[in-house]
């Protein structure tokens, strides 16, 4: 993938997270990829802050979405090459402050194969 494909992926994601469209957004997945993060490894600790493949990461974000009405994130940079994307983002969630958050995709043959959260 060129590095322009990978900040469209990117996009993509961010607006189907942001539309609360979970098919959409695990379709940019991997059948097999993992999303590492934070929250999952304090809301489900016997993942290790790791959970594996599409329908985990469905799960995780109907939960997410359930649990969390309003949730969207507010991008501030956004970085990609042929192999990876780096954006940094605002968390905005109802009755809490905003999250400043990085987030890393790592992708292969035009699919995220692994994504990995940061935050305090």
């Amino acid at each position: 993938m060129s590095a322009r494909e990978n900040f469209s992926l990117a996009q993509a994601w961010l607006d189907a997270f942001n539309a609360y469209d979970v098919d959409a957004l695990v379709a940019l997945y991997a059948e097999d990829a993992t999303h590492t993060s934070p929250k999952i490894r304090v809301l489900h600790p016997e993942t290790g802050g790791r959970l594996v493949g599409r329908p985990a990461l469905s799960a995780w974000w109907k939960a997410a979405n359930a649990r969390l009405p309003g949730l969207r994130y507010e991008l501030l940079a956004l970085t990609a090459d042929e192999d990876r994307v780096f954006m940094e983002y605002l968390r905005h969630a109802p009755g809490e402050a905003p999250m400043p958050v990085a987030e890393v995709f790592e992708v292969r043959g035009g699919r995220i194969v692994a994504s990995r959260v940061y935050h305090g």
